[in-house]
């Protein structure tokens, strides 16, 4: 019995060697063919001609999305700028931005329509022309608002991470006024020191710090940064500076005023989402934990009594 143990643990040393063995000799194999495309610079031309594929497939899509985008194009410029208004509140700026939306749009219904269509008949039920025709009306018009559901989405994303930002944004800017910066000053450096946290809130920051930088006056850059996030603290924050510039009272106490304020808010919209808890949990509660609890805690007594009771029922 002892001279099968040793020979099982030799016989698992040998393969557990001869693995790792084979391990090495091919990690260094591999390790030696990188260095090697790295000395004749391999790697970079590889890496490049990725890169330029990944770009020219960019580009083709782009190209695809603005010839649909201009084919969907609506007339009324109105709506065009609604349309601009929404996609720089997700966080989309780009002057081609809404003819792009339009386009995916415009193919989104396409591609939703083409997945229909090659559906086989019998996973549909084997439909009438109508029905059928009914079906593919319906596939199109969801396929393009999908694009539409997901801009909502991105823009209640967006609105819910500056929302969390702001009181420490302001409390960032409260400190750099007290410390003597001006506000120009201080809308810069927050944005700088914010940057890795709270990206989105920094972004908007940077664009005010641009805009006041190139001439425009501090009243609309701030009812434009008002404008691109449509959310009312910073409407209510806007309001503020703007009544602040223009009676010369102190901003540094108008600020940890207002953060103070929209730090309660944070705490009681916490608050509200807790309190929601026991109502959300309640079906899940009710629908999957429960039964399972039912049959895990009865289940056993309930086959015991059966095979106790029902052969005694049974007559004789």
């Amino acid at each position: 019995m002892d001279m099968t143990w040793v020979i099982s643990s030799l016989i698992f040393m040998m393969v557990l060697l001869c693995s790792m063995g084979v391990y090495l000799v091919i990690g260094s194999r591999a390790t030696m063919n990188v260095i090697k495309r790295r000395a004749e610079g391999q790697v970079g031309v590889a890496a490049s001609a990725d890169e330029s594929i990944s770009l020219s497939l960019k580009d083709k899509l782009q190209a695809l999305l603005r010839r649909l985008g201009e084919a969907n194009k609506p007339s009324n410029e109105s709506d065009v700028s609604t349309i601009r208004e929404a996609l720089v509140t997700a966080g989309y700026r780009h002057p081609q931005a809404p003819i792009l939306f339009m386009g995916a749009k415009l193919l989104s219904g396409i591609l939703v329509l083409g997945i229909v269509i090659l559906l086989p008949a019998s996973l549909l039920g084997f439909p009438t022309a109508t029905t059928q025709l009914v079906m593919y009306v319906g596939a199109t018009s969801a396929g393009y608002f999908v694009p539409m559901l997901w801009l909502r989405y991105a823009i209640s994303q967006r609105k819910d991470k500056i929302q969390d930002a702001f009181p420490d944004a302001l409390d960032l800017m409260v400190v750099c006024v007290e410390a003597g910066l001006g506000l120009d000053a201080a809308i810069s450096r927050v944005s700088s020191e914010i940057r890795f946290a709270h990206r989105e809130l920094a972004e908007e920051f940077h664009l005010v710090s641009l805009e006041l930088r190139t001439g425009l006056s501090r009243t609309e850059a701030l009812k434009n940064l008002s404008r691109r996030i449509d959310l009312e603290e910073v409407s209510s924050l806007v309001a503020l500076l703007v009544q602040t510039d223009k009676f010369g009272t102190s901003i540094g106490q108008s600020l940890r005023v207002h953060s103070d304020s929209m730090r309660v808010n944070r705490q009681l919209r916490a608050e509200e989402l807790a309190a929601k808890i026991p109502v959300k949990i309640l079906f899940p509660l009710v629908c999957f934990i429960f039964p399972s609890v039912f049959v895990v805690i009865v289940g056993p007594a309930a086959i015991k009594i059966a095979r106790t009771l029902l052969p005694s029922l049974g007559g004789p």
